[in-house]
């Protein structure tokens, strides 16, 4: 459940940690073969069958955060080997960006129907009648689902009146809104990676935490220990992340104390998709296309495109609010290195792309960066006040929740042409925005500005988030009634954007 710590989210947050711990003392790197010792200690395992089982897969979740590639099982090599390589600041995230370490998957059953020890024996035995493939079979009175006969229909279980037929699934599977969840011979998950668009949503659903993304938090730390000028840009959904003493002001003060030069809210970068969408449509549908379809969430973009290719056309061209922002404090600071601080895994395939590396140099996710402060030890509530961060508007903050971004981009178009009505729809989570091109495919949305979020409730249920969903959104809410209005600063927005291109 997210939000809520668990021993998956505590055995992360020490892998982070050791990682940014490692970075900032520098020195011989090799030490990372230590490190595994530190996350698992003692002689007895606390989650898994052996120490050595635990310490195995805490190698390999170290490798991962300091993006490296997972290692053979079926050759020896070092931990530490290839870090030298790593530990350059311009290194960037070497595919693939979601990997499952195999022997932490614990081989969950697929797709089956079980019947649970509610069954009561009854005597209409729905479940047998409703079965196509006589796969249900009686023993002492109770119902067995013979699985040799079962075609996962699940007609039993519609029919069972009490409700004691269930359905089994792979929690990464049901996560997946892509189907990039696969089996290998052992019958161990794997990810097929040309369906996979790194959203994270099964890393965050595994419950043996055997799905890691590559992190790149130990370049980030090289880059600021070299001296360079790092910018941060921190997502709207940040407000409230790293604890009730973690205010605005004193989150910039701690960015300070780990090394950045200056921070940046992304709501600016959002302001100025704001008006680059609302111009887009209107230029565009429904002359020239039957709709159009926001282009922040780089989940829902690629899942599109991927598709849907017939209507990538469709797709607003604006550029992200994260590409906006970081193209507006590298023309402040020439030079520069940027750094996207957010709840998002797939803004790390996005930043990897050719078109964008010039623009974003690291990304890193809400998890990573609390590793930082942990590193440092640095506690929110000894800070003194940063700089208070007031540049972006509530309709750019409100961007961090599912249906923000639509609204913002609706009501510009009203303050632009108050007669015009814009129909807008919305989906989040990967499985419902494929139902929602499915339907505009079909011609139902004809006309519409459509959002889609590949997180459910948007980006405050990314896959790098640590507070629960519902609190991260009403603390944005709150969030953004502290910001200034948007018809405040179109004319700033209006002189900017033509530079940024």
């Amino acid at each position: 459940m997210r939000g809520v710590p668990s021993t998956v989210t505590s055995i992360r947050k020490k892998v982070f940690t050791e990682v940014a711990r490692l970075a900032y003392e520098g020195g011989d790197y090799t030490r990372m073969e230590k490190l595994p010792y530190v996350i698992a200690p003692g002689e007895i395992a606390a989650h898994r069958e052996s120490i050595f089982l635990e310490r195995a897969i805490a190698g390999e979740r170290v490798r991962l955060a300091m993006g490296l590639p997972l290692r053979s099982v079926q050759e020896h090599s070092m931990l530490s080997d290839g870090v030298e390589e790593s530990a350059i600041a311009e290194k960037y995230y070497d595919p693939p960006l979601i990997n499952i370490i195999n022997y932490a998957c614990n081989a969950c059953p697929t797709k089956q129907y079980r019947v649970t020890e509610f069954c009561q024996g009854c005597l209409a035995q729905n479940c047998h009648l409703a079965c196509p493939k006589d796969a249900i079979d009686f023993q002492k009175g109770k119902a067995v689902i013979n699985q040799d006969k079962c075609i996962k229909c699940g007609r039993c279980a519609d029919a069972c009146s009490y409700g004691s037929i269930i359905k089994l699934d792979r929690p990464c599977v049901q996560a997946c809104g892509m189907d990039a969840i696969e089996s290998d011979e052992f019958g161990r998950a794997v990810i097929n990676q040309d369906k996979c668009v790194s959203c994270g949503m099964c890393l965050v659903n595994c419950p043996f935490g055997a799905i890691v993304d590559k992190g790149q938090v130990f370049q980030l730390i090289q880059s600021i220990k070299r001296g360079d000028q790092v910018i941060a840009l921190v997502a709207p959904a940040f407000v409230g992340q790293f604890g009730p003493h973690s205010t605005p002001e004193k989150l910039t003060a701690g960015m300070k104390a780990l090394g950045f030069h200056h921070v940046t809210e992304v709501a600016v970068g959002a302001d100025l998709c704001t008006i680059e969408e609302a111009k887009d449509f209107l230029d565009k549908v429904p002359e020239q296309q039957p709709f159009m379809a926001t282009s922040c969430c780089p989940a829902w973009y690629d899942m599109a495109t991927k598709l849907y290719p017939e209507y990538a056309h469709c797709i607003s061209m604006a550029l992200t609010p994260m590409v906006l922002t970081a193209r507006l404090e590298k023309k402040k600071y020439p030079g520069s290195k940027i750094v996207f601080i957010g709840p998002c895994a797939a803004k790390k395939l996005e930043a990897s792309r050719a078109n964008i590396r010039s623009d974003v140099d690291f990304v890193i996710t809400f998890e990573e960066l609390q590793g930082m402060f942990e590193a440092k030890d640095i506690k929110f509530e000894e800070l003194e006040d940063g700089e208070p961060l007031l540049e972006g508007t509530g309709a750019g903050r409100g961007f961090a929740v599912a249906g923000g971004v639509a609204q913002a981009v609706a009501d510009v178009i009203h303050r632009w042409h108050p007669e015009m009505e814009v129909k807008v729809a919305h989906a989040e989570g990967l499985r419902e925005c494929r139902k929602l091109l499915t339907m505009a495919r079909a011609g139902k949305y004809n006309g519409y500005l459509l959002e889609g979020m590949g997180c459910p409730g948007g980006c405050v249920g990314g896959a790098g988030t640590i507070r629960p969903i519902n609190k991260s959104a009403e603390l944005v809410a709150r969030y953004k009634k502290e910001a200034p209005e948007q018809n405040a600063l179109d004319s700033k927005y209006e002189s900017v954007l033509p530079t940024l291109d």
